[in-house]
């Protein structure tokens, strides 16, 4: 179902540039979900560090629960994503800005497709997309909401988790700095969607992250780039987390 945005005449597209604290999240995520299906699965909550909408750009929805200055912060902060290619995943769906390439590799497509079935090797990745240089990144990632937090009930929403503050120690990782963050909910067909979003860095890279869960699935999609870009693509960068809608 998922569209993929085709790459460019380049037959070998650029590595990008993931700052450590999104790529720490990957591989935490992946490593534990590996641990899971070997039934190694340790008693401690997962501490990762990053990746229907915050608020989706072309037809925003209501927004409930925030006061008219937290949402005119967030509002002053991201553009319009309409003209923006829009890629459909398992599930979700996310604006991808005009510059970025799409980077999954195939074997990333293809992981888990063989012989012992999905659970043999999990998708680091839902989506990967990036600038030419690589430096900046857009990624979506899937997981199973109970590692995140070990819990006997399938969470249905990311405030299952815990509030936008305790949820803090999963989504952002210990020893960066917290610029921004937000719980908004979003009025959907069957009630309120609950997003956290989280805006966090280091002296080197930063982060803008938007988390969702549905029906026990966490859906998470982080924008990262160095430091010294974010003052002219910061925008770009949060406007395109926030695009992040789940389906």
């Amino acid at each position: 179902m998922a569209t993929i945005l085709s790459l460019t005449s380049q037959s070998h597209p650029p590595k990008p540039y993931l700052t450590p604290s999104f790529t720490s999240i990957t591989n935490s995520l992946y490593e534990q979900s590996t641990a899971t299906s070997r039934r190694e699965f340790a008693l401690n909550t997962l501490s990762i560090c990053s990746l229907s909408s915050l608020i989706t750009l072309v037809h925003p929805p209501p927004l409930v629960a925030q006061t008219n200055s937290a949402t005119k912060t967030i509002l002053s902060g991201i553009t319009s994503t309409k003209s923006w290619f829009r890629f459909f995943g398992s599930g979700f769906a996310i604006r991808v800005p005009p510059d970025f390439e799409d980077i999954m590799e195939p074997e990333d497509y293809n992981a888990g497709l063989s012989l012992y079935g999905d659970k043999a090797k999990p998708k680091k990745f839902a989506a990967r997309f990036a600038t030419p240089d690589g430096s900046e990144v857009l990624s979506v990632v899937l997981r199973p909401s109970n590692q995140l937090k070990i819990t006997f009930l399938e969470a249905k929403d990311v405030s299952d988790l815990g509030s936008l503050k305790e949820a803090k120690r999963i989504f952002v990782p210990g020893g960066t700095s917290l610029y921004s963050a937000r719980a908004i909910k979003i009025k959907e067909d069957e009630g309120y969607r609950t997003y956290y979003f989280y805006e966090f860095g280091n002296d080197d890279q930063r982060v803008a992250l938007v988390a969702a869960i549905n029906s026990g699935k966490a859906i998470i999609a982080a924008a990262t780039a160095p430091q010294s870009k974010w003052l002219d693509d910061g925008v770009k960068l949060r406007s395109a987390a926030f695009s992040l809608t789940v389906l």
